[in-house]
């Protein structure tokens, strides 16, 4: 997911190649075997979830094709035909054509409980944190509010963590709380909320405003469905069932503390 926001952000449009199909007869669905909390192989990821909800409503079997979630997966899995659907892209992705938004989240602060919660980046205590944040891509660029913590001149007392390793970067930025490396990091929302929630130690959770000004970047994003660009039968079906299915949706998305963010174009 990560990945897939860099590249939304940065990277150029592919050209548009297959042809308009009908509706398959099964849901094909590629996905990461070990990306908690959104896919997992036993199932038991958010977008898992939410895929068996689609595939429910369309009355179709659901497929799945394994991949990591590394460099060139939208071209090895979608591009190569091995799957017709991929969960959670940012809403107009360019390497897919991408369906209605179903959630919209943001990054968010994650802390100790205690005082009032840190709202915006003028907050004085934000340059005595340590603080954690995201690198994202293969240029390990920071995230957006890493981006913003330099552009207010801190840098000294932040940690950015890449996102490969043995755990997600979330889960090793949590971890860093919990022993006390860490006074407080800003992550993504889905991620933050799900292993904040299975934190050792009580975490909070919160929403922290994107400084406005020039080369400030936005924190929060629509997220949707990516179809191979041409199959807008795919896409109107799986627009219906997220139109239908919406509050059944954010409940999957409640019960592993995703963050939602109001202003989705549904």
């Amino acid at each position: 997911m990560m990945r897939r926001l860099l590249a939304a952000a940065c990277m150029a449009a592919l050209a548009s190649g297959a042809a308009a199909g009908e509706l398959p007869a099964t849901l094909r669905v590629c996905a990461d075997p070990d990306n908690l909390p959104y896919s997992h192989a036993n199932g038991s990821g958010f977008e898992n979830r939410i895929a068996q909800l689609v595939a429910d409503d369309l009355k179709l079997p659901l497929e799945y094709e394994w991949l990591p979630d590394r460099r060139g997966f939208v071209r090895k899995t979608l591009g190569a035909r091995l799957c017709d659907v991929i969960m959670g892209v940012p809403a107009g992705f360019e390497r897919a054509m991408t369906t209605r938004p179903y959630y919209r989240s943001s990054y968010v602060v994650v802390d100790h409980a205690g005082g009032a919660p840190i709202a915006s980046f003028d907050d004085p205590r934000l340059a005595r944190m340590r603080l954690g944040v995201q690198l994202i891509g293969n240029d390990l660029a920071a995230s957006p509010p890493g981006q913003a913590l330099a552009r207010h001149g801190q840098t000294d007392n932040v940690r950015g963590f890449a996102v490969p390793g043995e755990e997600p970067a979330a889960a090793r930025i949590v971890h860093a709380i919990e022993s006390g490396e860490l006074d407080g990091a800003i992550v993504w929302g889905p991620q933050a909320g799900f292993f904040a929630a299975h934190s050792r130690v009580p975490l909070r959770v919160h929403a922290i405003a994107a400084p406005a000004g020039p080369g400030s970047q936005p924190f929060a994003y629509d997220i949707a469905m990516g179809v191979r660009r041409g199959d807008r039968e795919l896409q109107a079906a799986l627009d219906g069932v997220i139109e239908r299915r919406q509050a059944d949706i954010a409940r999957i998305l409640a019960d592993y503390a995703v963050p939602q963010v109001a202003g989705a174009a549904r």
